[in-house]
């Protein structure tokens, strides 16, 4: 509001003028009284308008004297704000410094405050933790709407590509397969591709496939046996018949493999993996080979437009889920403020680390703010324009201070009857 509409300004005015008023009032009676000789009972009013007078002076020249000079007259002491404005910011900012930021208190107040215990009974309200949840939801969308998204596309590509450049694919892969060889998992990998493989053998369509691929190399390689063979017994039974008897054949070494753990299969698998391990690890070629195809990979087109849209993606999944009413996000949100709100309540020693790290960050942060915020304050006064200061302050306070000139008005004049009454009995 400003300062042309405060009714602080018309309330401070009218006071003003009752004060005057009053000051004139007592001038008056101070006249009339001696014009009527000051006798009887006018000089009782004498005495009354002439202290009271005196005093409304008094008081008019004091307040005036806290904001400007009187009448404009270089008399000294006066004008005491404007005059002091830096001493004031001085002051008010180490009062500020010492009562408010002095880090014994606030931390003391903190732990009376308990804040873990009030945060667990807050979040353990449902709705509350929904209306965060809420709160938290439009925050994230008006995010997303903040962010640049081409920017964001380029940089999120950029960082995507430079950690596939700077990413050791050999290492990456022994690590991998050193720890698929750790406790014999290598081999449950080999016993489950073998069912799997023994499973797919034994399929009609891959027997009918098998035949065909036989009856079409007899008769490429053979077309004499071919021809000499159709008079004996069809070449497609004979397909047929060597189709089933390979699946047989590979399914009774399969079952052979799986039954035993020392399998000749086995040996040649456990040290052909053993051995391209140790490669990764230690070969030079085999490892700039890997990172060759790394690099061939990484500047793919495919892969590069893929990483363009990746941020599209996000954008689009995080937004589609903010928007629903049933978001995935914000159910997960709220069920988590509501169990870190239920798990506050039931653990004390939950309470008393949370509260710890309160207490300490606070003592961090007021060790920190306490001078920046002294300085600020300081500063701030100082910066303030005189005339404005002054203006404000009158208009805070100048209303309490209209009425130390009335009571200085009625206590001069009491002041006055006392002392006329004092001479009338020590004159008798």
């Amino acid at each position: 509001m400003t300062s042309a509409i405060d009714p602080r300004r018309a309330q401070l005015r009218r006071l003003k003028t009752l004060a005057l008023g009053l000051l004139l009032l007592m001038l008056a009676g101070f006249a009339v009284s001696h014009w009527q000789g000051e006798r009887g009972i006018w000089a009782w009013v004498s005495a009354f308008c002439e202290a009271a007078a005196v005093g409304a002076l008094a008081d008019w020249f004091a307040v005036v004297a806290l904001f400007r000079r009187p009448m404009g007259l270089p008399i000294p002491h006066t004008a005491i704000i404007p005059r002091s404005k830096e001493r004031i910011g001085d002051s008010l900012a180490l009062f500020v410094r010492d009562q408010f930021l002095e880090p014994t208190v606030l931390l003391a107040k903190l732990q009376v405050f308990d804040p873990a215990s009030r945060l667990g009974s807050w979040l353990a309200d449902p709705a509350r933790s929904r209306m965060l949840a809420d709160m938290a939801r439009g925050w994230a969308l008006q995010a997303l709407d903040f962010f640049d998204e081409a920017a964001v596309r380029r940089q999120l590509h950029s960082f995507v590509v430079q950690q596939l450049r700077q990413w050791n694919a050999a290492a990456t892969a022994g690590e991998l397969l050193g720890l698929l060889t750790a406790d014999g998992r290598h081999q449950r990998v080999l016993d489950e591709g073998l069912q799997r493989l023994g499973r797919w053998l034994e399929q009609p369509e891959v027997k009918e496939r098998a035949s065909q691929l036989i009856v079409r190399y007899i008769q490429r390689e053979w077309p004499t046996l071919s021809s000499t063979v159709n008079w004996v017994k069809p070449i497609d039974e004979i397909g047929d018949s060597l189709a089933e008897r390979l699946a047989r054949a590979v399914l009774e070494e399969l079952q052979q493999v799986l039954a035993e753990p020392q399998h000749p299969l086995r040996q040649d698998y456990e040290q052909w993996l053993g051995n391209y391990v140790q490669r990764l690890r230690e070969d030079p070629a085999l490892a700039e080979r890997i990172e060759q195809l790394k690099q061939e990979m990484i500047d793919h087109p495919a892969l590069q437009d893929y990483v363009q849209g990746l941020w599209s993606r996000i954008h689009a999944s995080l937004r589609g889920d903010l928007q629903r009413e049933d978001s995935a996000l914000v159910g997960h949100l709220q069920r988590s403020l509501a169990s870190l709100g239920d798990s506050l309540q039931s653990d004390p020693a939950l309470r008393e680390a949370l509260n710890q790290h309160l207490l300490e960050g606070a003592q961090r942060l007021t060790g920190r703010l306490r001078e920046g915020v002294t300085t600020h304050i300081a500063q701030t006064v100082k910066s303030w324009d005189e005339r404005h200061l002054v203006e404000q302050l009158e208009l805070s306070v100048g209303r309490d201070l209209q009425f130390i000139r009335f009571n200085g008005t009625l206590v001069g004049g009491l002041i006055g009857l006392l002392l006329h009454a004092a001479t009338v009995l020590f004159r008798f």
